[in-house]
């Protein structure tokens, strides 16, 4: 009798073992692992590379699993025929399964799932062991199971589960609200063109180049803007960017009779779908704060700027020289005057 029940024991803890590791490897997040392994300590490391490569781990745990659960069964029904009758083996054996599930099954993979890291980084350099003695059996069979499992490797993770986490993370407190919204807007950019954000031709201020900055003066002080644009005859004809203060510091310094274009810098351009992940990166790249939005037809849309960009991010950002916080809404406005002037009535909404 004894015999029989180290035999019972040596399968159900065997097998729950096996269980218990299989569904902690797989439970735990890759980037969880790769988290761990930064202090460099040989379980955590141990843990990254199964981790990485997990498909031979838990084939060779899947293999020792059935080793316990077929080998040690049969063994232990060997045992048992040779105490029991016909009726007590069946009730013997109705017994034996109804702890496999329980013991082996059930209880094993709820905790290897619930404590995945404490269990993964207990089991893990024991099981690069087993993967490494168990590698020609296990060759064997990815070569007879190649056909079937070929296919594109799965992504780490996606941008939607990324968000999802974030939500979770403020739900649970783990996070700050205003750290969730930020993720989630930092997911926007990418679907936020230039000519969402831009200010629109209409709301502009620009300077034709062609006059001097004493005729230019009234125009210059009066913008609120610190960068303005540098214009030929239309406003489609762009000539440059001038800086308000270089401007001023010109007339400051008596040349008045020189023209505008003396104190201009080189605008840059972009397209008006430009996104504004790509455009924040322009902006750091370019070491520039204002941009020219152009059509496809290369005609002036508008203009953004470095601040557009961050407001995607941050919100609205209004400093003591704003009029007018939201300069969209204000070139709505000029365009509705402007064709209810023309004898057109209008209810125009933001398009």
């Amino acid at each position: 009798m004894a015999q029989l029940a180290i035999a019972v024991l040596i399968v159900i803890i065997g097998s729950a073992i096996c269980s218990g590791t299989e569904v902690a490897l797989l439970s735990l997040p890759l980037l969880k692992a790769r988290q761990l392994a930064q202090n460099r300590n040989p379980a955590t490391v141990a843990l990254l590379a199964i981790r990485e490569k997990v498909n031979r781990p838990i084939a060779s745990i899947v293999i020792l699993n059935n080793v316990f659960n077929i080998v040690g069964s049969f063994v232990v029904s060997r045992i048992a025929a040779g105490l029991f009758g016909n009726v007590m083996l069946g009730v013997f054996s109705g017994l034996l399964t109804f702890l496999i599930i329980l013991f082996a099954e059930i209880v094993p993979k709820t905790v290897g799932e619930r404590y995945a890291e404490q269990f993964g980084l207990l089991v893990a350099i024991p099981v690069r062991s087993l993967t490494w003695l168990m590698t020609p059996i296990i060759l064997v069979l990815e070569r007879l199971t190649a056909p079937l499992v070929q296919g594109n490797q799965r992504p780490v993770t996606n941008e939607a589960e990324i968000k999802l986490l974030a939500m979770l993370g403020y739900q649970e407190g783990l996070i700050e609200d205003d750290e969730a919204e930020l993720i989630q807007k930092v997911f926007r950019m990418n679907d936020i063109a230039a000519e969402d954000i831009m200010t629109p031709r209409v709301a502009i201020t620009y300077i034709q180049g062609g006059q001097s900055l004493e005729s230019a003066q009234q125009e210059i002080m009066q913008s609120q803007h610190s960068r303005i644009i540098v214009t030929g005859e239309e406003l489609d004809e762009v000539l440059g960017v001038a800086l308000k203060a270089e401007l001023l510091a010109a007339l400051v310094q008596g040349r008045g009779q020189d023209p505008v274009t003396s104190c201009m810098r080189q605008a840059r351009y972009i397209p008006a779908t430009e996104r504004s992940d790509k455009l924040l990166k322009t902006f750091q790249t370019a070491r520039e704060h204002l941009m020219v939005v152009v059509d496809e037809y290369g005609g002036v849309s508008g203009v953004v700027t470095l601040e557009d960009v961050l407001e995607v991010l941050i919100g609205e950002i209004v400093d003591e020289t704003d009029r007018n916080v939201d300069l969209q809404a204000l070139a709505r406005q000029r365009r509705r005057r402007l064709l209810q002037r023309q004898g057109f009535q209008t209810d125009l909404k933001r398009h």
